[in-house]
Order: C-alpha cells, then sequence, then structure tokens
C-alpha cells in the first residue's frame, strides 16, 4: 500500500510539472526559452568546472601508479616472508585463506573443451 501511494504521489507531481511547463509554454514563450537557455548554460557551466577540477593531470596519474607497484610488491614480499615464519604464521589468517579459496575457484574463461572421438579407440591392426 506505501508503494501505490508514493506512485501516485510522484505521477500527481509529474502531471502537474507538465501542465505548469504547458502553461508557461503557451502564455509567455519567450520567458520559457529563456529560462530553458539559462538551465542550459548553467548545466554547461557546471559540467566544464567539475571536468576542470577531476581532469587526471599526469602527476595524479604517476602517483596512482606507484601506489599500486608499492602494494603489488608488498604483496610479494608478504608471501615470500611466509615461509621463513613460524608455523602458527605459515597457516596464514582468515582473509589469505579466503583469498585463496577464491582464486582457486576462478576458471580460465577462454578455454574450451572440443568433443571428438576420445571414447573410440584407434584399430592399429589395419596399417
Amino acid at each position: 500500500m506505501k508503494n501505490r501511494t508514493s506512485s501516485l504521489i510522484f505521477g500527481g507531481v509529474i502531471v502537474l510539472a507538465l501542465l505548469g511547463i504547458l502553461g508557461m509554454l503557451f502564455n509567455n514563450p519567450t520567458r520559457f526559452l529563456q529560462g530553458i537557455a539559462v538551465i542550459l548554460l548553467i548545466g554547461t557551466a557546471i559540467y566544464f568546472v567539475t571536468q576542470l577540477i577531476y581532469r587526471g593531470n599526469p602527476q595524479r596519474k604517476e602517483q596512482r601508479a606507484f601506489l599500486r607497484a608499492a602494494k603489488q610488491s608488498k604483496r610479494r614480499l608478504q608471501k615470500k616472508g611466509i615461509h621463513t615464519h613460524s608455523k602458527t604464521s605459515s597457516l596464514g589468517t582468515l582473509t589469505t585463506l579466503k583469498r585463496s579459496v577464491k582464486r582457486k575457484r576462478s576458471t580460465a574463461a577462454h578455454l574450451t573443451v572440443i568433443d571428438g572421438k576420445k571414447g573410440k579407440k584407434k584399430n592399429r591392426a589395419s596399417f
């Protein structure tokens, strides 16, 4: 019941908005077009400002690549260091065990099995 009332309210708001837009279009079309133009200009300005702010500069990309490489080398060194520690540390934590289980489950998607004449043996006596 709650979902139906909210959809009715939402639909009513949309109908009222359409009536307001149509009324504004027929009563004062120049003001309507001015309003649309202002909305488009503001939207374009906001888009370009956000692109200017969030555009990836080379220093930021290099920093991300460096951090990613540092994490990978740290993981590699931790994996090598596991074998030198005591027996309890070689068992690993719960998260490392979960990761290893997930890695074992992954299959190579690019490999396919082609069914052929596997069960049929060659008759070598016919040579």
